[in-house]
């Protein structure tokens, strides 16, 4: 039984230690940007969108297709970077042992 209760305890730290992390992540910020800087967005580690900022140039053409296209990308790299980022994190939690659905 000794083994099984320093099992559970050594759970119970990864967790406290996974809980700090989620909080950790969810107060950082990134940015990206697409189209040379005329759509910004920044995200949470959470990966929820705080800003979106459209330069008003990127409106004169009327392409709307173009500042979708721009959105996506601004927005598909900022989501990358967070999943990097989070990935990183964990790496150094849990030494480099992947954890299957923790993240």
């Amino acid at each position: 039984m000794k083994n099984m209760n320093d099992l559970l305890r050594q759970a119970q730290v990864m967790q406290n230690k996974i809980g700090k992390l989620q909080q950790t992540m969810a107060g950082r910020t990134v940015e990206s940007s697409a189209g040379g800087g005329m759509v910004k967005v920044v995200m949470n580690g959470r990966q929820e969108i705080q800003s979106l900022t459209i330069d008003p140039k990127a409106l004169e053409g009327g392409d709307v297709e173009m500042l979708q296209d721009l959105v996506l990308s601004a927005v598909n790299e900022a989501v990358r970077i967070t999943r990097a980022d989070l990935e990183r994190e964990m790496g150094n939690l849990t030494g480099g042992i992947h954890l299957p659905g923790m993240f």
